[in-house]
């Protein structure tokens, strides 16, 4: 089965149970200062997993692309990946827990034909401590349907001590089966809603041997440990409680929150546990043996293109959805992903520009799932020659520095003597090389090599650095998770404001510079605003002035600002400002600033707004300057 199929019969399968098919959104989430990355396929539905009303109805179904930063450093074994497609279907109020569960086992038997002796569930344990019990409904709808299709259905508590013990069903504790924005319930305020989940585990086989020739083989092997022979493919969230002074209560309706990895469902329905092998990456990895002569099958090079592929995947993607290299946010990680797929490259033997060749093997795979691959293609090869140039460059005179650090090491080392504080030393010098100039310990170690360095305590080198590691890796997962607390529902006054006035700022720009101004992103805080555009000159003072002069005059006369919800058609012929593609489903709300019929701003816009301008203060621009090739950016504050 190919991944269009896969997506296709995911998508009719749910229609054909009464749901509304919607497009991805964006891998840019909009006007969301939280988080960098659109990374679940539940976050763009959030607001209408809390109680918004959905414009499409109570049932949604979707492929939603999906990018999670956080799992760069993963990137390597057989199932991470930075972008994925989410499959999901999503219930507001309107069927429930088992509705989902045969719907979720018939689809995965059924239509996909995966053979239900392989697959592996687990439920939520319960929560004595809050009075939270377990999810007996959820077993005995797996059990229905294990049983029927002539399965033993057991349930088993504490498989990770115990074992699996023949069982089908598992039940695990909070922090694995259940969610809620805030996490644990222990940490939901007062008014949360939140729930238990049931997780979908694909089975590749005890005979493949995967947890015996694995890190974990002298541990217990049970559906969630790490030894790869069990796959998650799926996880179904009953948000069926909300928390009160009284404890945890039933919601009167409950709603379904459907995710699984395309991807994943993928490599189960083809029974190779590595992703890398089907039709999605495949092609990819073909276009590298070809321009690097190595086969994927080689353990020397099946690491080192796996990097590249998901990185420069990921990288076509974000630059379709307006992300260009820089050195902050969305910017930096784009430029990151880049720069170690060319890194990477280098330990394949490629030594020419080839990142534009693997994009448009990328841009074919999905073109008619995602049209603006297609239609961004130019500036997608512009982006990524400019910054493959750029880099070889650096890397050059990173090389040099690398062989300082090698020429100057301590002869202990070089001698192949693992005295330990000189080892030591060494060891976190390499990470400070890795980390500062990226360059993968891989190579450094390859380069001692090259220079016939006797035996020079490898193993205590990679035993340090993995440490020091695993330290700036904590650190980074920390100030990740900082960024996906909550949204927009939780954003102050302060904030709505400063995303008022830079609605307000961009209809300013295109009056002052033009009709080729467009937003390329923003970042918005309770303290400042931050907004890329397209414009290619520095502006000048009496520009800068003219503009600031513009929101000043729509907050002088406070404004009213007006929501409408109309179709994306009515939304263009009312002038309103937006990028028209595939982010907008049919219905769209549509924010205007006017006052006395004298419009301000009208753009396409999931809020929030302050309901009339006067509030807002003064506004001020603080710092105009170059992002990138052709985009500027403004700071501003409201004072």
């Amino acid at each position: 089965m190919t991944g269009q199929e896969l997506r296709e019969k995911y998508l009719e399968f749910f229609k054909s149970k009464g749901h509304t098919i919607i497009p991805s959104a964006s891998l840019i989430p909009e006007n969301d200062p939280t988080t960098l990355f659109t990374s679940s396929g539940m976050q763009p539905m959030v607001p209408y997993l809390l109680g918004e009303i959905h414009p499409m109805g109570t049932r949604i179904v979707d492929s939603q692309k999906c990018f999670r930063a956080v799992d760069i450093e993963e990137i390597g074994d057989n199932r991470h990946t930075t972008m994925f497609e989410m499959l999901g279907n999503w219930s507001l109020g309107d069927y429930f827990k088992k509705e989902q569960i045969r719907w979720m086992f018939e689809f995965l038997t059924k239509e996909v034909g995966l053979n239900p002796k392989n697959l592996y569930v687990t439920v939520f344990r319960g929560y004595e401590t809050l009075k939270i019990p377990r999810d007996n409904e959820a077993v005995n709808t797996w059990q229905e349907l294990f049983s029927s299709a002539g399965i033993n259905s057991e349930a088993i508590d504490f498989s990770e001590k115990n074992g699996m013990q023949n069982g089908r069903i598992f039940y695990y504790a909070v922090e694995k089966n259940w969610w809620s924005r805030s996490g644990v319930p222990a940490n939901m305020p007062l008014g949360e809603p939140g729930g238990p989940d049931s997780e979908i585990f694909w089975d590749f086989g005890a005979e493949l041997k995967l947890h015996e020739n694995s890190e974990f083989k002298e541990q217990l092997c049970h559906v969630n440990c790490d030894c790869g022979r069990f796959l998650e493919i799926g996880n179904n969230v009953f948000m069926q409680y909300v928390k009160t002074e009284k404890g945890f209560e039933l919601l009167p309706k409950g709603n379904i929150d459907f995710g699984g990895g395309l991807e994943r469902i993928l490599a189960a329905k083809n029974g190779d546990p590595d992703i890398f092998k089907t039709d999605l990456f495949m092609p990819i990895i073909n276009k590298i043996e070809e321009i690097s002569g190595k086969k994927y099958g080689e353990s020397a090079g099946i690491y080192d293109m796996r990097v590249i592929t998901d990185h420069l995947k990921a990288a076509t993607f974000l630059i379709a959805d307006g992300v260009v290299p820089s050195n902050t946010q969305q910017g930096y990680v784009l430029r990151r992903l880049i720069r170690r797929a060319i890194r990477y490259s280098l330990l394949l033997g490629i030594e020419n520009n080839f990142t534009k060749l693997i994009s448009e093997v990328v841009i074919e795979i999905y073109k008619e799932q995602y049209k603006k691959l297609e239609e961004n293609r130019n500036t997608i090869f512009i982006e990524l020659e400019n910054e493959e140039k750029k880099f070889r460059g650096t890397l050059i005179k990173g090389l040099e520095i690398l062989n300082k650090t090698i020429n100057n090491l301590p002869v202990t080392i070089s001698e192949g003597i693992d005295y330990q504080e000189d080892t030591q030393i060494f060891a976190k010098r390499i990470f400070d090389l890795y980390q500062t100039h990226g360059f993968p310990l891989e190579l450094i170690l390859e380069e001692l090599k090259n220079r016939n360095f006797k035996k020079f305590g490898e193993e205590k080198i990679i035993q340090i650095f993995n440490e020091e590691f695993k330290k700036h890796q904590e650190l980074s997962r920390t100030a990740s998770a900082g960024l996906f607390k909550g949204g927009l529902a939780d954003s102050n006054v302060e904030t709505t404001k400063l995303h008022t006035a830079a609605h307000l700022m961009l209809s300013g720009l295109r009056k002052v510079l033009g009709d080729g101004v467009f937003q390329k992103g923003s970042n918005i805080t309770a303290e400042r605003l931050r907004f890329d555009f397209t414009h290619i000159e520095k502006m000048t003072d009496d520009q800068i002035k003219e503009v600031e002069n513009f929101v000043n005059e729509a907050i002088l006369v406070d404004a009213d600002v007006l929501r409408q919800e109309m179709s994306l058609s009515e939304a263009k012929a009312s002038g309103a400002m937006g990028v028209f593609d595939d982010k907008y489903g049919e219905k769209v709300n549509v924010y205007t600033v006017s006052k006395n019929g004298v419009v301000f701003s009208r753009e396409i816009c999931g809020g929030p707004h302050v309901d009339h301008t006067g509030v807002m203060g003064h506004f001020k621009i603080q710092k105009e300057e170059s992002s990138s090739a052709g985009i500027r950016r403004i700071k501003a504050v409201l004072i």
